[in-house]
């Protein structure tokens, strides 16, 4: 399997997540003639080809023409959406799945033997090419098939490969990681307002202490801690804040909050939807 971008790649359930990989797709080089979509819905298709120009066509369509199919549809949509795809399939195809919690044997058991599969888990920055995609390769998967999944999401943002094995944690820290910075923009806004400022400020402040602090994280090199001490002065604001959280467990709050993203992903990948 190639990685260049001649070859037709198909996106089954185009939602947020699949168009925004189509958009960055295209941005990335590929040709739009190339890049096939499915919908449900016949008014969603037609918006897909006026706004990009790709092709909407069947379930069935797409596994008999794709080179490269993206299967971005929900979770629970998975098994039957396998059942209709594995009659026109052959193991020449690499299947890339973006569906949360779903392992690739799962997957490879319902597909021709020996069909190589990658999973992926992105996050929802990647509608800002910003995300992160986490990529683990099945039983047949090869190093080119990797490397073609790198191509598609790294128009949308950075990959990190890791053991599949680790997608259950990565999935606590990068799928859901966006709703924890949410969550704190939301009460450190709060905050501002307890302090006495309009809400539209507070949220401007924070959001830019946010967007700075992620920068310097990404390009300083410096270890965050490093990058704490350099705000925190002796008997100043920051340490006295500081002192607070640490009193409050904050720390051991978010090490919890995320061993319980953990187990929940691993329930969904078992089965498990109660």
């Amino acid at each position: 399997m190639s990685s260049n971008t001649s070859q037709k790649v198909a996106v089954l359930g185009t939602g947020k997540i699949g168009e925004a990989l189509l958009s960055g797709m295209i941005r990335g080089g590929w040709a739009p003639a190339d890049l096939l979509v499915t919908t449900r819905r016949q008014e969603r298709a037609d918006e897909l080809r006026t706004r990009y120009g790709v092709t909407p066509v069947s379930n069935a369509d797409a596994a008999k023409q794709a080179d490269t199919l993206i299967l971005a549809c929900k979770p629970q949509d998975m098994a039957s959406l396998l059942d209709e795809l594995a009659p026109h399939l052959t193991a020449d195809r690499l299947v890339i799945s973006a569906a949360a919690g779903i392992t690739t044997s799962f997957i490879e058991e319902r597909l021709t033997e020996r069909t190589p599969v990658v999973r992926v888990m992105p996050n929802t920055p990647v509608l800002v090419d910003e995300g992160m995609s986490v990529i683990s390769a099945g039983s047949h998967a090869t190093a080119d098939a990797l490397a073609h999944a790198e191509a598609i999401f790294g128009a949308v943002g950075k990959t990190l490969r890791v053991p599949e094995a680790q997608q259950d944690a990565c999935t606590a820290l990068s799928g859901s990681g966006p709703a924890y910075f949410y969550f704190l923009v939301e009460a450190m806004t709060d905050a501002g307002i307890l302090l006495g400022l309009p809400r539209d400020k507070a949220h401007d402040l924070i959001v830019q202490a946010a967007v700075g602090a992620s920068v310097m994280l990404r390009d300083s090199g410096e270890h965050p801690v490093k990058l704490r001490e350099n705000v925190t002065s002796p008997a100043g604001t920051t340490i006295n804040a500081i002192r607070e959280l640490e009193n409050h467990g904050v720390r051991a709050a978010l090490i919890a909050a995320l061993e319980a993203a953990r187990d929940r992903s691993r329930e969904l990948a078992s089965g498990n939807n109660n």
